[in-house]
């Protein structure tokens, strides 16, 4: 009967793949999801069983996009339990706050090796051979590097900044810390966030452990639609317009005229909106499903008349990170508007240098903390321009809409070129080379990705009221008509899937 089964498949299969990191929109992890969750419905009532299986499941998840490397997320896991529990049995200020600077060293020094190495070792050669060059020695001139074979553990940004965030936060006495291991492993690994966030408070999750998962007719409707919208997003979407226009522009743009090159950055804009909310869409919606409740992670952030309505709608628990854990921490807006300016501009470079090791994220960085200065200096001067966007007048606004959203498409220029050559040569075609005879050319030869891309600019701007109606319609339908639904849904993935599924864009955050 099982002479025909291929072991050796099913085991590339289950075993890690450095090609194929497990996703939510993959059909294993559909295969593997609805497995977990028949039996963590029958431990629902055995708390201590469900914390074990659950942090195995998740253990083993992780262990699907990183391998053994599972190992490194266990003891940050450890460690800042551990340096927790010294914080909060130590009376002693400066004892507490070596036991946060040991902290921050594990977790910055960890993410600096993986992340920022060979960045760094490339920097200090450029630095040498330009002390070379001024003082004429040749040896210093010749100095290279060889970058090392360093591999990044997925979503080692955003664990280490959710433990980092815990620590701090027993230190300035906001939580108690765990008593038990397995729950802290609970809470730093729980698979629908791991691997790209959104970034979970200690403070909002970890009540929800200890209470019996029950999950409500309106509440798996809800945790459904957000399934179904992250997977339209992500797999409809997302991959479909940067398979097919996206990434060949980017790729050559030269080989692209003008406005080809601004079609691509606006599809650019969608894509990794798409891409992103759409996996915060399927991670809150898959802890929904399991009677854990996460904070919104996007909020139609294109619909933002300022830079600073933007990242209050954009990476909602990153942004709100970066304020609570870095900007405050700098001194916010407490010592005057000068240090206030600067602590923004700093906060926004370390921001755009968590997302990647490379100058032209340093410059996405640089673009949004000089932007949020310049309007904070501006609210300050011109009373008229202090509301963020929901009161202003709706010229205002739309201008303002207008203005944000291509300031936001000039920062995702450097965001996704490979390289400042890449960036100069798109801008060149853009402001020399138009063309814009070429969009009708653009409309016929692209039907799929104009479509796409009409589709998705339309449902991100139309009214909340419209999108809360249509998770109506979908919370309230019968468990049959959700079935069918979700059919449809898989259908439309399938039809839209290319060769392989597509991997999330801040895996490699």
């Amino acid at each position: 009967m099982f002479d025909n089964i291929d072991l050796s498949k099913l085991g590339d299969v289950l075993t890690y793949q450095h090609n194929a990191p497990i996703l939510f929109s993959s059909g294993l992890f559909f295969f593997l999801f609805i497995g977990f969750l028949i039996i963590y419905m029958s431990l629902r009532k055995h708390l201590l069983a469900r914390i074990i299986y659950v942090t195995l499941f998740s253990l083993y998840f992780y262990y699907k996009s990183s391998g053994f490397w599972f190992f490194l997320l266990l003891f940050t896991a450890t460690s800042d339990f551990c340096i927790a529990q010294g914080i909060y049995h130590t009376a002693t200020k400066w004892k507490r706050k070596l036991l946060v600077v040991l902290s921050l060293c594990i977790n910055l020094g960890l993410l600096g090796y993986f992340k920022y190495f060979n960045f760094l070792l490339e920097i200090i050669a450029s630095v040498t051979r330009e002390f070379g060059y001024q003082f004429g020695n040749t040896s210093l001139q010749s100095v290279t590097y060889q970058p090392l074979d360093i591999f990044l553990p997925v979503g080692i940004s955003f664990f280490t900044f959710q433990t980092i965030s815990y620590v701090i936060d027993v230190y300035r006495g906001k939580i108690t810390p765990l008593t038990r291991w397995i729950d802290y492993v609970f809470y730093v690994s729980f698979f629908p966030q791991l691997v790209a966030g959104p970034i979970v408070r200690a403070r909002d999750f970890i009540p929800q452990i200890y209470k019996n998962p029950t999950v409500t007719r309106s509440e798996f409707g809800e945790g459904l639609f957000l399934v179904l919208c992250g997977l339209f997003k992500k797999t409809v979407i997302s991959d479909y317009i940067s398979l097919n226009f996206v990434d060949r522009v980017f790729d050559a743009p030269l080989l692209y005229t003008g406005v080809e090159n601004l079609l691509s950055v606006y599809g650019y804009a969608l894509q990794i909106y798409c891409d992103f909310s759409g996996y915060s869409d399927m991670a809150i919606g898959i802890a929904l499903l399991l009677g854990f409740r996460f904070n919104m992670n996007f909020d139609s952030p294109y619909q933002s008349a300022t830079i600073t309505e933007f990242w209050r709608r954009w990476h909602i628990s990153l942004s709100s990170w970066l304020k609570d854990y870095l900007y405050i921490s700098l001194g916010g807006n407490r010592k005057g508007k000068i240090r206030t300016y600067i602590n923004l501009l700093i906060t926004m470079l370390l921001g755009g240098l968590w997302h990647g090791a490379s100058m032209s994220f340093i410059i996405w960085g640089a673009i949004h903390g000089v932007a949020l200065a310049i309007h904070k200096f501006i609210m300050g001067r011109f009373s008229s321009f202090k509301p963020l966007g929901s009161e202003m007048k709706p010229w205002r606004r739309v201008l303002g809409i207008l203005i944000t959203f291509h300031l936001v498409c000039f920062g995702w220029i450097f965001f996704r070129a490979d390289s400042l050559q890449t960036v100069k040569e798109m801008l060149t075609q853009i402001c020399t080379n138009f063309h814009p005879e070429v969009f009708t050319q653009f409309v016929t030869g692209y039907k799929g990705v104009f479509i796409l891309m009409i589709i998705g600019y339309v449902l991100h701007f139309m009214p909340k009221s419209a999108e809360n109606a249509l998770q109506g319609v979908v919370t309230r339908s019968p468990l049959l008509v959700q079935a069918v639904i979700l059919a449809i849904m898989v259908f439309v993935v399938v039809q839209f899937k290319s060769a392989g599924v597509q991997p999330f864009i801040y895996f490699q955050f």
